[in-house]
C-alpha cells in the first residue's frame, strides 16, 4: 500500500493521511511516530563568524552577541570554529528559553596581564543555565604563566584570588565532555550552587609548579559525575569544597598535582557538611599526594562523612592515603587548637601501587573530635626508597582493618 501525507497541522500536532488506492488507515504506530518526527525541533546554530568573530582578534563581543541570540530561542548551539581566538571576561547568562550547547572547536586565549580582569576571579563563566553542554574538542587556554609569579596566596590564607578559567555557578542537568583547561591563571574550573552536572573526558593541563592550579574544585554543588578525566596540574587535581554531596568520581587521571582531596575544610565559619564522595578507579602518579581529607586547625565545627576511595592505583606517589587535619600549609595558622571538623564513615580499599614517602598511609585526626568508622581494607603500597619497608601513622583514629594490608595498620600510634 502507498499511504500519501496531504496535510500536516503541526502545532495542533494533528496529521490527516489519506489512502490514495486502499482507503485503509494507517496503523496507530505509524501515526505516532510521524507525530513524534513532526514535533521534533531542529538545533538552530549560531556561529560567531556570523556575528564577527575572526582568529587572531578578540571576540569578546561577539561570542557576547552570539550567546545572546542562542539564549533566547530553545535548541540552540553557539559554535566557535577551529581557530585561535582572543577572549576577555565574559559571562554567559541565563536561564535560557532551552537547552544550549557551547560548541568549541578552536582554542580560547585569556589576555595575560591579570590587571585586564580588574579584580574579578574567573574568565569564562556560564552561570544560571539548565540543559547546557559544552563540548567541541577545543581548548581553554588561561595564559598563566605571569599571573603564577604573582601567586602570594602561599604566604597569605586571604590574598587576592587570581582568575579562574572557567566557573559554573548554579548550572544544573548539564553536560561538559571533550574539552581542555591548560595553563588556568588559578583554578581550572570551579563549580558553585550546582547539581546534576556530568563530567567526561575533560583533560586539565598545567605545569607541576603552578601554583594553587586545582584541577576541578566544588562547593555547595550535589549529583557530579566526573569520568575519563585526564588532570595534570599544580594543586590538587580534583578538590571538594564546603556543601559538597552525592559525588562521583570515575577512571580519573592525575599527575603531576597534589592529588585527590576533600578539603580543606574548616578555613571559613559555618561551613555546610561534606558527605556521599565516591572516587573509585583512579590513577595518580608522582603527586605530592594520593587520596586525602584536610581540615584547618582553630577551625569552626564541620562535618564530612560517607567518604569513599576505592580501586585506586599510585604509581610513586607521596602520602598514598592521607587525613589530615592539622592541614596548615605555609605556616599560614596562627592557632593551633584542634580541628573541629569532625569525620567519619570513611573507607580506603583497593588501594594499591608505590609511595615515594616511607610513611604510606597517614591517619592524623583531631584530638578535639576524633574519626570515627574509619576503614583501611586491601591496601598494597610498597615503599621504594632504602630506609626499610613502608609505615602507617595513625592519631585520634582507630580504624577497621580487612584484607590484605601493606603497610599493616597503625604501625606507629600518637
Amino acid at each position: 500500500m502507498i499511504y500519501k501525507i496531504v496535510s500536516t497541522v503541526w502545532n495542533s500536532g494533528i496529521v490527516k493521511i489519506k489512502n490514495n488506492k486502499m482507503g485503509k488507515n494507517l496503523s496507530i504506530a505509524t501515526i505516532s511516530l510521524l507525530l513524534a518526527l513532526a514535533s521534533t525541533k531542529a538545533q538552530q546554530v549560531f556561529d560567531v563568524k556570523s556575528y564577527g568573530a575572526q582568529p587572531n582578534v578578540d571576540i569578546t563581543q561577539a561570542l557576547t552577541k552570539a550567546w545572546k541570540a542562542a539564549c533566547a530561542v530553545a535548541e540552540s548551539k553557539v559554535v566557535i570554529s577551529a581557530g585561535v581566538y582572543k577572549l576577555g571576561l565574559v559571562t554567559l547568562l541565563g536561564p535560557c528559553k532551552g537547552a544550549i550547547e557551547f560548541n568549541l572547536q578552536g582554542t580560547l586565549q585569556a589576555p595575560s596581564d591579570v590587571a585586564s580582569f580588574n579584580g574579578k576571579d574567573g574568565w569564562v563563566a556560564f552561570e544560571r543555565i539548565d540543559g547546557l553542554t559544552v563540548s567541541g574538542g577545543g581548548v581553554f587556554d588561561g595564559k598563566g604563566q605571569q599571573a603564577w609569579q604573582k601567586n602570594e596566596c602561599n604566604k597569605d590564607k586571604n590574598c587576592n584570588v587570581l582568575p579562574i578559567n572557567i566557573r559554573f555557578n548554579y548550572v544544573t542537568n548539564s553536560k561538559v565532555q571533550d574539552i581542555t583547561s591548560k595553563d588556568s591563571k588559578y583554578f581550572h574550573i570551579n563549580l558553585l550552587g550546582c547539581k546534576q552536572l556530568q563530567f567526561q573526558h575533560v583533560t586539565i593541563t598545567a605545569p607541576a609548579d603552578s601554583p594553587n592550579t586545582d584541577g576541578i574544585h566544588m562547593g555547595r554543588s550535589s549529583q557530579i559525575t566526573i569520568t575519563n578525566a585526564d588532570i595534570g596540574t599544580g594543586d590538587d587535581c580534583i578538590s571538594f569544597g564546603a556543601g559538597t554531596q552525592d559525588i562521583t568520581v570515575n577512571q580519573v587521571t592525575c599527575g603531576p598535582g597534589h592529588g585527590i582531596s576533600v578539603g580543606s575544610l574548616g578555613k571559613y565559619q559555618s561551613e555546610e557538611p561534606v558527605s556521599g564522595i565516591r572516587v573509585t578507579g583512579a590513577t595518580l602518579s608522582n603527586t605530592d599526594n594520593g587520596v586525602r581529607i584536610k581540615t584547618w586547625p582553630a577551625s569552626s565545627s564541620g562535618v564530612a562523612s560517607d567518604i569513599h576511595f576505592e580501586d585506586v592505583v599510585m604509581n610513586n606517589v607521596a602520602n598514598p592515603i592521607i587525613i589530615d587535619q592539622n592541614y596548615c600549609p605555609n605556616g599560614q595558622c596562627s592557632n593551633q587548637s584542634p580541628s573541629k571538623v569532625k569525620i567519619s564513615n570513611v573507607s580506603f580499599k583497593k588501594i594499591r601501587g608505590t609511595s615515594s614517602t616511607k610513611e604510606a598511609v597517614n591517619l592524623i585526626c583531631s584530638k578535639s573530635v576524633p574519626c570515627q568508622q574509619v576503614v583501611l581494607s586491601d591496601i598494597d603500597l610498597a615503599y621504594k626508597g632504602g630506609e626499610g619497608s613502608a609505615t602507617s601513622t595513625c592519631t585520634n583514629v582507630q580504624p577497621a582493618v580487612s584484607g590484605k594490608l601493606n603497610p599493616p595498620a597503625c604501625t606507629n600510634k600518637n
